[in-house]
């Protein structure tokens, strides 16, 4: 017996590497040492003891049930956009510049094209952002996944000075939130978004009118990757950031209510955006409450920042001449002096941070 005969193939994954280092010589920094095959990544790190009190951010996340959709389609290079996007835009919450990331990639089968297609997508978003892809690791599991199947998760190291950390220390009653577009579904929900089109009996391969293209096209719509936009936008001249939320898992208003303090209110009015066709489509096809819709898809909006209101319109201007569309959404006041709507829930935190509260009103923009 041998394991090859087992099921792994190591010639396979060697094969893999070769096709994968042009990709990744593509996202690196000058502080990398070493190159790819190595046990460790290796990160120079002496810049940081230039800086006063640096703090290290660091973040793991993977892709989800999205990955399904890839392999349906047989389309693996964007799948690397949602993994950056997951990984490194939670970093940029706290004002953290992203150093370096790593990947893991676990398969049923290694097909050394498929995996280098995969890494490709991780490395050129990873060049966009200025971030190091300085390692990875490609596991094959015969017997646990399927031959056609893979799944991908990440980690990624930034730092930022103390003095300028983001988040609720920062806000104040006045503040206003700026709602970012986001490019789609992103990568969260898969597992409803998914339900809801196999109990209709979507075909991947349906022309959409509402889409402009297929089902499967708009489903793997790759992340937008916000790093290196937002971290422009907290280095500009005068700008003032208070506070920055990456909206994915738990939806609109609690990830809000996770970097406001505890003695503020948002108020976030729908009426200032239309969500794009994909969310009303999910809504509609599968007959999803909004509450549990909000809950679950980003619904038109990738990131919330909360700044003072004398910045929002620079603010907009900065990251629209880079291509990303900002627009006002709402307003931050302190708790006591709130005057919640009935009609609306309120939310209070997520994931353990009981922050701020939140509340979602009115209708949404018609299209």
């Amino acid at each position: 017996m041998t394991y090859a005969a087992a099921g792994v193939d190591v010639e396979a994954g060697d094969r893999a590497v070769e096709l994968m280092k042009e990709s990744v010589r593509a996202a690196q920094r000058p502080e990398v040492l070493g190159g790819l095959g190595g046990f460790a990544g290796l990160f120079d790190a002496s810049a940081l003891t230039r800086m006063r009190r640096p703090v290290l951010a660091t973040s793991t996340d993977g892709v989800g049930t999205k990955v399904a959709i890839a392999q349906a389609l047989d389309r693996h290079d964007t799948i690397g956009f949602d993994l950056v996007g997951m990984v490194v835009d939670d970093i940029i919450v706290c004002g953290a510049e992203p150093l370096f990331m790593t990947d893991y990639i676990a398969c049923g089968k290694v097909v050394p094209q498929r995996i280098a297609s995969i890494v490709k997508g991780i490395a050129a978003a990873c060049a966009i952002v200025g971030t190091a892809l300085v390692g990875g690791e490609t596991a094959e599991h015969p017997g646990l996944l399927g031959a056609e199947d893979y799944d991908v998760a990440g980690a990624a190291t930034g730092v930022v000075e103390h003095a300028d950390l983001l988040g609720p220390q920062r806000v104040q009653p006045g503040d206003v939130v700026l709602a970012l577009a986001s490019s789609g579904l992103h990568s969260n929900g898969y597992s409803l978004v998914r339900r809801v089109v196999a109990d209709a009996g979507w075909a991947l391969d349906r022309d959409v009118l509402e889409f402009g293209r297929t089902l499967g096209e708009e489903l793997l719509t790759p992340t937008r990757v916000y790093a290196a936009d937002l971290l422009s936008l907290i280095r500009a001249e005068g700008m003032d950031v208070h506070a920055l939320s990456h909206v994915t898992g738990g939806g609109l208003a609690a990830n809000l209510a996770r970097v406001l303090p505890a003695d503020v209110h948002a108020t976030v009015d729908r009426a200032t955006w239309t969500p794009p066709p994909v969310f009303t489509t999910v809504q509609s096809l599968g007959r999803v409450p909004q509450r549990d819709l909000e809950r679950t898809l980003n619904m038109g909006v990738g990131f919330f920042a909360v700044l003072p209101a004398d910045h929002v319109d620079a603010a907009a201007m900065h990251l629209a001449a880079r291509g990303v569309d900002a627009w006002p959404c709402g307003r931050v006041e302190a708790a006591e002096d709130a005057v919640p709507e009935p009609a609306y829930e309120v939310v209070r935190g997520a994931k353990g941070v009981m922050g701020g509260t939140v509340q979602l009103v009115g209708t949404y923009a018609p299209a």
